[in-house]
């Protein structure tokens, strides 16, 4: 019987154009990526979350273990502007109902590539993988210091703070929110682009019990930036470092199909990308991962393909 395992980096999966004629500027993502292995000079690390267990908990479409596959082939073939090395950290895998282990077992691996030196970006899979990464980063921060203020800016229809005796997609920002109580931290997550409509009173409420800070997504127009300018303001001032996830049902349903629970409305894609450029111009970003790539559901692979722009805005 298979169990949850990580596995090194697939690089067969790094394929795409090259222009022989034009030289070292004309390289693409492809051309840059290399295995993570060993001793390497510190760079971005991209690691996968291949796990649908939490979104099927959470009574959701499956499909999302397939997403850190997808989100690669999409991002291979990007033209390279980056000045840093780039690898490839692999895949956790999720098999069965083994969810915490899989959790568990990424927050390590996140863990060991920040001590390493390395920034990382997770590739998932369902937002289970919020509370992964969230993890691995207290774990690596805490060595560091004695109390980091980590904050999270979740991009996000849900608030996914649902409480409930098993882990799933919908409650790994409430995980992360029990985690800093026993580890004697602050809570600070801000959640934009939540849907009222989506989102029942039980979980407005515990946002409101956890001082959560939300921007509706009725509330994010390109005429009027002060809500989101104000949210992210005071989401950036009041921490060390953020921890940046963003669930691609955010988007408009027409825009990024690919998902569990495609957005009604969502947030417009100029707009998601200035507050992540707002956000990195900080440099307090330190960890950031891309959720709920469904490619089972995608058309066109257009949800693939706005996922691996945000990666590269990411990475930026």
């Amino acid at each position: 019987m298979k169990q949850t395992a990580y596995s090194a980096a697939d690089m067969s999966l790094w394929q795409g154009r090259v222009d022989h004629e034009e030289g070292d500027l004309a390289r693409r993502w492809h051309q840059q990526v290399q295995a993570a292995e060993g001793e390497q000079i510190p760079g971005l690390v991209l690691l996968g979350f291949c796990c649908d267990a939490g979104v099927l908990r959470n009574q959701g479409q499956v499909g999302a273990a397939a997403g850190p596959q997808a989100l690669r082939a999409a991002t291979a073939n990007l033209a390279w502007h980056l000045d840093t090395p780039l690898y490839d950290g692999g895949d956790v895998h999720c098999h069965g109902d083994e969810l915490e282990a899989a959790q568990a077992l990424y927050a390590d691996k996140v863990a060991a590539f920040m001590d390493a030196g390395h920034r990382v970006i997770g590739l998932g899979g369902g937002h289970e993988i919020g509370y992964a990464s969230f993890s691995g980063l207290v774990e690596h921060q805490c060595r560091q210091q004695e109390t980091p203020r980590i904050g999270i800016i979740n991009f996000d229809a849900h608030l996914d703070l649902r409480r409930s005796a098993r882990a799933s997609s919908g409650t790994p920002f409430n995980q992360c929110a029990t985690l800093c109580e026993a580890r004697g931290l602050p809570f600070h997550y801000t959640c934009i682009g939540v849907s009222r409509y989506h989102n029942t009173d039980a979980l407005f409420e515990r946002a409101s019990q956890l001082n959560t800070r939300i921007v509706l997504d009725e509330e994010l127009n390109g005429w009027d930036l002060q809500p989101l300018n104000a949210a992210l303001d005071q989401a950036i001032a009041e921490v060390d470092l953020l921890y940046v996830t963003v669930c691609l049902d955010v988007l408009p349903a027409s825009l990024a199909p690919g998902v569990s629970a495609p957005a009604g409305r969502g947030m417009d894609l100029g707009l998601l990308e200035y507050a992540l450029e707002r956000i990195k111009s900080s440099n307090k970003m330190k960890m950031a991962d891309i959720a709920e790539l469904n490619p089972a559901r995608d058309r066109y692979s257009s949800t693939a393909r706005v996922a691996a722009r945000l990666l590269a805005r990411l990475a930026g």
